[in-house]
């Protein structure tokens, strides 16, 4: 029987526990959706301010010069970055957004010839990566019917690798998976699905805005070919936070598919000739010039990464979402509710997927008692302890909470329909 005194007595022991107090948190609140938008950190604050202070008192000399020299900042956080995907400092630039960061290696790797001609993605996948391989399929003149391969789900939650690896037939060009899928939280097999790709000739790019800053990766060990992913949910990068993108050192010298003058060698950018000379890293995928003041909160999230270890930061985030699973078995499974997450840690991302036929009632009823939730449609509730600033004694709270509003039926009041914004 777990109890609110079990609760305290694992906050005792959490490792982790004095991070809590580096981040802001809502009295009277818990925050329950840091996969979605993660929390701002006091070190966050403090670096864009001293960003803005460089501003203030250099004016255009804080390209070069002051705390954060912005010229070299997309390299500085990809140096910073790298660990958390497994990569060398030099794979790894802090540029653009998701979707862009996708546009730019998709034009630079999707190269159709011959058979190869279509690319392979899944039907779960968050549809702003579909929309973009759809572009990029109309951009060659190819019909997205019929060359956007999406392997199909057993069961609406999980994909199987076996029917991936299935799919990855002679007429496929470029994969594009996601590292965990965002509903169900399922984590999936990168260096096995990297592995069987290589065999077949076939570069695979894995998209990991729902696990970087949450589990570890290797994406260079694996042979993984390219990855992005977006720094504003477990990494707390802030709102519109600048994105992140890995592409392999066994491609540098690749001719960037979308040229801009920030992928120059840093020593030719200002030369102001019509002749493009990309730099040998993977600074050569950026664009346009650094969005400074949504770069300079990550210095200040990333030291705090650095200092806590990512392993750390999965061990417990395994522990409490282990603890809210066994808290659902025990309160609330008679309710209606299903888990619809893996269950094994193996496969299990950073945050919990409970589903309920009254889901959208249900996260607003629960936003109306101070726990912040994130509705998917159709039914699924996602609970996202984060390690860094989450207690057990938060989700036993959100769990009796929850409990309550289920017993009383308080979620009747509302209409079962999402928001504009999940």
């Amino acid at each position: 029987m777990l109890t609110l005194e079990h609760a305290k007595q694992l906050d005792q022991e959490d490792q982790l526990k004095r991070f809590r107090e580096e981040f802001y948190i809502k009295p009277n609140s818990i925050y329950m959706d840091g996969n979605s938008l993660g929390l701002l950190s006091k070190r966050a604050e403090r670096t864009l301010l001293e960003s803005l202070n460089d501003w203030k008192e250099l004016g255009i000399d804080g390209w070069t010069k002051g705390r954060h020299p912005w010229f070299f900042l997309s390299e500085k956080l990809g140096e910073m970055m790298a660990p958390l995907v497994g990569a060398a400092a030099n794979e790894v630039i802090v540029t653009g957004s998701t979707t862009v960061n996708l546009h730019q290696l998709a034009a630079t790797f999707y190269k159709p010839n011959g058979k190869r001609t279509k690319i392979l993605a899944d039907e779960l996948t968050f549809p702003s990566d579909i929309y973009a391989l759809q572009s990029q399929l109309h951009l060659h003149g190819y019909n997205p019917d019929t060359h956007l391969i999406r392997v199909k789900s057993r069961d609406g939650r999980f994909l199987e690798e076996e029917d991936i690896i299935e799919a990855m037939t002679e007429d496929i060009a470029l994969i594009i998976l996601p590292t965990v899928l965002y509903r169900s939280g399922q984590i999936l097999d990168m260096k096995r699905l990297t592995v069987e790709a290589n065999k077949r000739g076939i570069l695979i790019g894995f998209d990991g805005c729902h696990s970087v800053g949450a589990i570890p990766h290797s994406f260079s060990e694996w042979g993984v070919d390219f990855a992005y992913w977006c720094n504003y949910k477990h990494l707390n990068g802030g709102p519109g936070s600048v994105g992140g993108l890995y592409v392999n050192s066994k491609h540098f010298g690749t001719f960037p598919g979308l040229a801009g003058w920030f992928g120059s060698k840093k020593e030719k950018q200002f030369d102001m000739e019509h002749f493009f000379t990309p730099t040998d890293s993977a600074g050569a995928y950026q664009i346009g010039t650094p969005h400074v003041l949504s770069l300079a909160p990550l210095l200040g999230a990333l030291e705090i990464f650095e200092e806590a270890g990512i392993e750390n930061i999965r061990y417990k985030s395994l522990k409490i979402n282990k603890f809210l699973m066994d808290l659902v078995g025990q309160e609330l499974l008679d309710m209606g509710f299903t888990i619809g997450n893996p269950l094994e840690d193996v496969r299990r991302g950073g945050h919990i997927s409970l589903e309920h036929k009254e889901a959208a009632r249900i996260c607003k009823a629960l936003k109306g008692k101070g726990v912040i939730p994130d509705f998917r449609a159709p039914n699924i509730i996602r609970l996202a302890p984060i390690a860094l600033y989450t207690s057990y004694s938060e989700v036993w709270e959100v769990v009796q909470i929850l409990k309550k509003i289920m017993q009383e039926k308080q979620y009747e009041q509302f209409e079962n329909e999402r928001e504009v914004v999940a």
